[in-house]
């Protein structure tokens, strides 16, 4: 009896401190994202009065962030995100506090100019500063930092969402693959929903959608073959991003040519692209996700078939050029974009498929399943569960062992024939695959050249007839 007195009692005084710390923490992160956002409308609105297209000013911005991140703090470079996730498991939480202005800055100064970044990854990165700041400040243990920081994830990922249950289950969701670490869940639920009240006290407002299709349960065998294939897709269209915003980084880094130099050139292209075909792809292209997402067909018609692939483009040159911000809305654009396209081939629910596409491609470009079905629910409605549930599933798992964070660990095998080892984070995980399965799908690919063959020589005959 004397024992359980004591284990609930340390238990109870466990739970306190962390309410109170992850309270006081939130409430902290949400003032500082609804500056951000603050500084970040304002500098959007100041694009009016210039006496030309502000996204003339590109180049020159890619190079002014590019020379603040190399300058002050070369943290703050890419996505943010994947250095939180790198700081976390390799520096217990530790990160320095001046990442903040440097980020703030050199997010704003891209997304003013029409670079092709978000806003999440900036605002998990300020959270998680913030919080780390807070954590050395106090002299807490490397464990109670470690804890803290992953509280400032979640905060800031709930607070630019809108979304405080998906944000908070995302911060922790996304650092590794396959595992939800229970010993944060509380204090990071807290800190989400302290920081999202906060940014809402504030004045930050969220747009949520209401496609207005399928509010009954009813069983629709013909939708759920649709949507199985819609995940399947969406699984396709997530690996091809990782690729591309991976490869294209990869070499413009091998191009020998003075950094500066390439980002000024890679501003140029993308001005040219702007100029001369859509402004859709810079930005946040908040306005295109809005028309994918209509239930008006008029309006979703705004998006074409090419649109996802200019924004993958855009994304990848911005990111390569050492352009700063975040790389989870230009997943909702390539998602609900991509989505859209989908339902417009099938030629009905276009407004339901660039949904489930928004929460199908972020769950197989991060490895999120759980936030993202959450995600779904909270910005489209619970009559949206069962459908993003089977394409999120299925789009995580055919994305296969990769991620557009490398510095996540891999913690599950996605398929019984795949065998994965131990790795410090996902790039360098050893991955094996049984010899049969390699050999099955060579046969596949030798029957298949086999019919194609067949079906050019009975062509052949026919014309020769």
């Amino acid at each position: 009896m004397n024992k359980h007195i004591v284990e609930q009692t340390v238990i109870f005084f466990s739970v306190s401190k962390w309410l109170l710390l992850s309270s006081a923490v939130g409430i902290m992160i949400g003032g500082l994202i609804s500056l951000f956002l603050k500084i970040l409308s304002i500098a959007e609105q100041t694009r009016e009065t210039l006496p030309f297209p502000y996204y003339f000013t590109l180049p020159f911005a890619l190079m002014l962030s590019l020379w603040i991140v190399r300058t002050f703090d070369k943290n703050a470079a890419g996505h943010g995100t994947e250095k939180v996730i790198e700081a976390v498991h390799k520096r217990d939480g530790y990160i320095n506090a001046k990442i903040i202005p440097v980020k703030l800055l050199a997010t704003v100064i891209t997304i003013f100019s029409g670079g092709s970044v978000g806003k999440e990854g900036p605002g998990a990165q300020l959270g998680a500063g913030a919080a780390s700041f807070v954590a050395t400040l106090l002299k807490f243990s490397k464990s109670d930092r470690r804890k803290l920081v992953i509280c400032g994830i979640s905060a800031g990922f709930a607070s630019v969402f809108g979304t405080p249950i998906a944000g908070a289950i995302f911060g922790i969701e996304v650092l590794i693959i396959g595992v939800i670490m229970y010993d944060v869940l509380l204090p990071s639920f807290i800190a989400g929903f302290a920081a999202f009240t906060t940014a809402q006290f504030l004045g930050v407002k969220y747009h949520y959608y209401d496609i207005n299709v399928y509010r009954a349960f009813d069983l629709d065998f013909s939708l759920i073959l649709q949507v199985v294939a819609a995940g399947i897709f969406f699984g396709v269209v997530s690996d091809l991003f990782i690729t591309s915003v991976n490869k294209i980084e990869t070499w413009m880094k091998k191009i020998p040519y003075n950094i500066y130099i390439k980002a000024f050139v890679a501003g140029c292209i993308m001005v040219i692209i702007s100029y001369f075909l859509s402004e859709n792809y810079l930005g946040l292209g908040l306005l295109s996700i809005r028309d994918a997402l209509s239930p008006n067909a008029l309006i979703s018609s705004n998006v074409h078939w090419y649109d996802f692939i200019f924004k993958t483009i855009f994304t990848s040159l911005t990111l390569g050029a050492g352009g700063s911000g975040g790389i989870i809305t230009p997943v909702f654009y390539v998602g609900a974009t991509s989505g859209a396209v989908f339902g417009d081939v099938l030629g009905h629910h276009v407004a339901l498929f660039a949904a489930l596409g928004f929460v199908s491609v972020l769950a197989g470009t991060t490895n999120s399943p759980i936030a993202s079905i959450i995600m779904a629910v909270e910005l489209f409605g619970v009559h949206m569960a069962n459908y993003a549930a089977l394409s999120v599933v299925i789009a995580f798992l055919i994305t296969g062992h990769r991620s557009i964070f490398q510095s996540q660990k891999l913690a599950l095998k996605k398929a019984d024939n795949i065998s994965i080892g131990e790795g410090t984070d996902l790039d360098d995980t050893p991955i094996s695959i049984d010899m049969r399965d390699i050999d099955k799908v060579k046969r596949l690919k030798s029957r298949l050249r086999y019919k194609r063959l067949r079906w050019q020589v009975k062509n052949a005959k026919n014309d020769f007839k």
